[in-house]
């Protein structure tokens, strides 16, 4: 028999009220040796399900707090066991007091993620729908949350499902006309089984080509700002963090070493790293701000090339353009404010950059310009948020097995091999498809996806 485990279900520290959660075969009876109901006529243990009672808990037979008791009958609870779930006021002291009460109760403490462990155990959630849970908790933003959601609610469930659907009938086809030669099994026209293949590999590529753009709405990007010195780094830099993060004069070197600030733009968050001005160095501090510019440079996820539009580009300026080739990278004429035309210089970065804007850092109308401009770049544009999309970097390597397997299909057809190849690696889709969707997942893989869990989930 599984114990009954309990958590604080909600952020520790000073709130409204601290939810702990029971859940268990015995939760309504550990619950009810700590919780009083204030009409004495009823009772904890013979309560029914979406039902709630007002009462008191008690810790060592001294009354602890007025609480509420939400009940939850199996299966219908979110682990698929009996849960109880008793709010008391918010704080430390009281929260750790009802945990306190119910291990002297027999409760154990839950482990990382132990809930929605049991809830995947139980059938409620499948491995796809668990991992969103934590990309919900953790989502940055409003269309990060929504991508979240959409695979929570099942969307990557179902659309897995239907890719297998389609496998799974032709590879029952081939196996059946593989197999059993001597029974009436119609084959297969190559023109079906290519088209078939080709539509359910668009599909695999298409989940794999939108993984990368909802990383970075529900988990941010690294972003660099990288420039001259004094073309206004630290000034958008400010601008981005909406207040003076970091120094700004019109000495050249003022930032030396990398400045780093989480911003939101728009609905992704940039983990943003203002770098020393890269120049000819006059002393050896400089030289290593600047050496630790163009590392910073390989590291990023979103390079933001700051120039000023006021002045001519200069060789510097074009070192910097090169080094941000072939890179998601966007080119800032900052300083549209001072000059007549940013045409020029615009079609001097263009071969070098994803996009070209020009703005000004000391306006504020400016962001709108910026966040549309790396929204695009990084893709998050054309992303559809109540779309199914891959979660997790495990979800991503059996995605991409599986799209692989696929294509291994489609070329053993062009190449002459018979049907009985493209059967192999049909199944090699489906395995991988499996795995995506924890259908076969092994003991390992649930517990790599469940570390990453908070206690209480």
């Amino acid at each position: 028999m599984p114990s009954t485990i309990t958590a604080l279900a909600t952020p520790p520290g000073q709130g409204g009220i601290a939810v702990v959660r029971v859940s268990g075969p015995e939760a309504f009876a550990i619950a009810a040796r700590v919780f009083t109901p204030r009409n004495p006529a009823r009772r904890l243990e013979q309560a029914k399900g979406y039902t709630a009672m007002l009462g008191r808990t008690f810790l060592k037979g001294k009354p602890l707090d007025e609480t509420v008791a939400l009940c939850f009958r199996a299966p219908r609870s979110y682990t698929g066991e009996d849960v109880v779930e008793l709010s008391v006021h918010g704080g430390t002291v009281m929260a750790n007091a009802l945990l306190e009460a119910l291990y002297d109760a027999g409760a154990q403490p839950a482990g990382p993620g132990e809930f929605t462990r049991r809830a995947l155990e139980n059938g409620r959630l499948s491995l796809t729908q668990a991992e969103a849970v934590m990309e919900v908790i953790s989502a940055n933003g409003r269309q990060g949350a929504a991508l979240a959601q959409a695979a929570l609610d099942g969307a990557l469930a179902k659309r897995i499902g239907a890719i297998q659907t389609a496998l799974q009938s032709l590879n029952a086809h081939l196996t059946a006309w593989v197999d059993y030669p001597e029974e009436d099994v119609p084959e297969l026209t190559p023109a079906h089984l290519t088209e078939t293949l080709t539509a359910q590999q668009a599909q695999l590529d298409d989940l794999i080509a939108g993984y990368g753009a909802g990383a970075v709405l529900r988990h941010g990007v690294d972003c660099v700002l990288l420039g001259r010195p004094n073309v206004g780094k630290s000034t958008l830099l400010n601008l981005l963090a909406g207040f003076d993060r970091a120094i700004v004069t019109p000495v050249a070197g003022t930032t030396r070493d990398i400045v780093e600030q989480a911003v939101q733009l728009g609905e992704i968050r940039l983990n943003l790293f203002d770098t020393a001005g890269v120049h000819e160095a006059a002393d050896e501090i400089e030289a290593e701000g600047i050496r630790r510019s163009w590392r910073k440079l390989e590291e990023a996820g979103l390079v933001l090339a700051v120039f000023d539009a006021s002045a001519p580009l200069t060789a510097e300026d074009m070192a910097i353009a090169e080094k941000c080739a072939r890179r998601p990278a966007l080119a800032i004429l900052n300083k549209n404010d001072l000059t007549d035309s940013t045409e020029d210089a615009a079609a001097q970065l263009a071969p070098y950059y994803k996009k070209v804007v020009s703005l000004c850092a000391r306006d504020a109308a400016s962001l709108q310009t910026l966040s549309a401009a790396v929204a695009e770049i990084l893709g998050t544009a054309r992303l559809d948020p109540n779309a199914a999309q891959l979660c997790s970097a495990r979800q991503y390597a059996a995605a991409v097995r599986a799209r692989d397997a696929v294509a291994q299909a489609i070329a053993s057809q062009r190449d002459g091999f018979g049907l009985d190849a493209a059967a192999v690696c049909i199944t090699d889709a489906l395995q991988a498809l499996c795995d995506l969707t924890g259908e076969n997942a092994a003991e390992s893989t649930i517990d790599e996806v469940f570390a990453t869990f908070c206690v209480g989930k």
